[in-house]
């Protein structure tokens, strides 16, 4: 699979466009990625719709992903001068650490607010991310059932929606979804894996390969167990062949496209372990 995937939506241009427009309006934005594709979900146009707005890269749903690996990517985002954050917010994990990160990227701001006479006010966030990465959990689990929407603003047009999240948050309701665009093949694989671009867009067996390559890396073997398979099988065998091995021993003998949907889900419904795909390149002084 090394042709280029070209998955590129015409409302992609109006969602950048309605992000920049409210970009104005908000202190800080909160860069929502899957924790097991943390550069993959990344939207390579979102850097150029913060450009120097202070942001927290969050990598959610990282109860499915590799802790350790969890830590090296926040240490690899330290490194380039971002901060980054884990969390599930599915199971409401990490929201009140996040909460603090946004605080104390803010403080300096309030403090020379204060040092004007000007009193606090509560922290205007945006939420940007591609399909699939737990926005609207996010956005849940900020707002909580206090939900209230906040009056307008001054130089804010009616038609913006303000959530509040208790007396120091505000979320602005943010703009369309900013869908993946992407020129690597391997970043598509990632993508698909994980279900953040439709299956339709590849062939299901293609997209299993791909996961059974990525399994033979991952440092956690919870996949030999579910399959009943033994090392020697996953280092002597052609992922084809693994495949195929995989589908004898779950009893569907060549169907092959089951087996790989059933491979597909496993890997999507955390059963294959805690396996983060992309890799950061930390540095050596980390290592």
């Amino acid at each position: 699979m090394s042709q280029v995937i070209q998955w590129y939506p015409g409302h992609m241009a109006k969602a950048k466009r309605e992000a920049i427009e409210k970009m104005g309006l908000v202190d800080v934005v909160l860069e929502l990625v899957d924790a097991r594709i943390p550069e993959s979900s990344r939207n390579p146009i979102i850097p150029e719709i913060i450009k120097q707005k202070p942001s927290i890269i969050v990598l959610n749903k990282s109860d499915m992903a590799d802790a350790k690996l969890t830590s090296e990517w926040i240490e690899f985002y330290r490194q380039q001068g971002k901060t980054a954050v884990a969390i599930d917010a599915l199971h409401n994990k990490g929201i009140k650490p996040l909460q603090r990160k946004i605080n104390d990227l803010m403080a300096p701001y309030f403090e020379e607010q204060k040092k004007k006479g000007i009193k606090p006010r509560a922290i205007r966030l945006m939420i940007l991310g591609i399909p699939n990465v737990g926005k609207s959990t996010l956005i849940n689990r900020f707002v909580g059932k206090n939900q209230a929407i906040v009056g307008n603003k001054p130089g804010v047009t009616k038609a913006q929606r303000w959530l509040k999240i208790n007396k120091e948050f505000e979320l602005l309701d943010t703009p369309g979804i900013l869908w993946p665009k992407f020129e690597d093949p391997e970043t598509g694989k990632k993508l698909a894996i994980t279900g953040a671009i439709k299956d339709s867009i590849l062939h299901i067996d293609e997209i299993t390969l791909s996961l059974l390559d990525y399994l033979r890396q991952a440092p956690q073997t919870l996949y030999l167990t579910k399959y009943n398979l033994s090392q020697d099988e996953i280092e002597e065998l052609t992922t084809v062949d693994l495949l195929l091995l995989i589908t004898k021993k779950i009893g569907l003998k060549d169907n092959y496209e089951e087996a790989s949907q059933r491979i597909i889900q496993d890997f999507r419904n955390n059963s294959l372990g805690r396996i983060t795909l992309d890799r950061p390149d930390v540095s050596e002084e980390f290592e």
